[in-house]
């Protein structure tokens, strides 16, 4: 008999989310800063899968499980912080009774509406990273992060009055711009893992575009060009998290990591064969040789027929 799996448990409200985790109800429906000291973990199957349709910002310590990004398990450690937007499903398994420390802020999108945050937050590529690039903070970074927890707290507490969302916001918009410092320096200061993706990287770029080796194993990434999700998705990182490193590192996002390789093998391939530049271009994996001289083009200053011809 085929074994059921339980669809993922939507929670539409942050009131929802309180009564799930046994809190009290939330000073406010839209916005809360809940201290992951007061939540005791009970398994329950029916909520291992779950979606948010709000944003959630994370810092956990003490998480003795293990949570589901796509079809991955990831480890949590000491110290980490986590981002995901609504709408993205989220899987995890815990002890029984666990206890946890660490703050959870979760803003639904209609507290952040008619704010610039409502169209900045989607800048943040962080809020689709998978759960194995999560942020990993420094003894510093950690309590200033949580220092800026504790202040949203203290506002969420107060007396509501006409400047209470605003400077809520305001604390948000701090936590994700020091978000985004610490990531660039997460970037840095793992270097050699962010070099060995980059490593890998040029070499499913190389395999991409040996033609000899597409034909024969008949690759069915080459039914075209490489995109960007292919790449992400051989190398086990989210697209977003690959060019934001690749931008940190080389200065230049996946795509035109791509275009550079594609480029570098239609100049190997003008000079030193006679096929046409139409055969070049479907063999490279473009559906209009149009399109393929455009892209030289742009890239070189050149059209394929001006480059081949300057080597005659």
């Amino acid at each position: 008999m085929k074994k059921t799996t339980n669809p993922p448990h939507v929670i539409n409200s942050i009131s929802e989310l309180h009564r799930i985790l046994g809190l009290p109800k939330p000073e406010h429906p839209l916005v809360s800063v809940i201290n992951l000291g007061d939540v005791t973990c009970h398994f329950d199957e029916s909520l291992t899968s779950v979606i948010y349709n709000f944003y959630s910002i994370c810092i956990k310590k003490g998480f003795d499980g293990t949570m589901k990004y796509g079809q991955n398990y990831y480890d949590f450690d000491e110290g980490i912080m986590t981002f995901f937007s609504p709408g993205q499903v989220i899987s995890t398994i815990t002890p029984e009774d666990m206890s946890l420390s660490g703050w959870w802020l979760v803003i639904h999108p209609d507290f952040i509406q008619h704010y610039t945050l409502a169209k900045s937050i989607k800048d943040h590529g962080y809020f689709s990273y998978a759960v194995n690039e999560a942020l990993h903070l420094s003894e510093k970074e950690e309590a200033l992060t949580a220092t800026i927890f504790q202040n949203i707290l203290q506002e969420y507490r107060s007396s509501i009055d006409g400047y209470t969302q605003d400077v809520i916001i305001s604390h948000i918009e701090l936590l994700l711009n020091y978000a985004n410092r610490f990531y660039n320096r997460q970037f840095i200061t793992r270097k050699q893992a962010s070099h060995d993706i980059l490593t890998k990287l040029e070499a499913i770029l190389t395999d991409c575009f040996d033609l000899e080796k597409v034909q024969v194993t008949g690759n069915p990434a080459r039914a075209g060009l490489p995109t960007v999700q292919y790449i992400s998705d051989t190398l086990h990182v989210s697209p977003n998290y690959l060019s934001d490193m690749l931008r940190k590192l080389t200065g230049q996002s996946t795509q035109q990591h791509i275009h550079n390789k594609l480029i570098e093998k239609a100049k190997e391939i003008l000079s030193t064969t006679t096929l046409s530049v139409s055969e070049i271009a479907y063999q490279l994996g473009f559906e209009y040789p149009q399109s393929f001289n455009k892209l030289f083009k742009s890239k070189t200053h050149l059209s394929p027929l001006e480059f081949r011809q300057s080597f005659n």
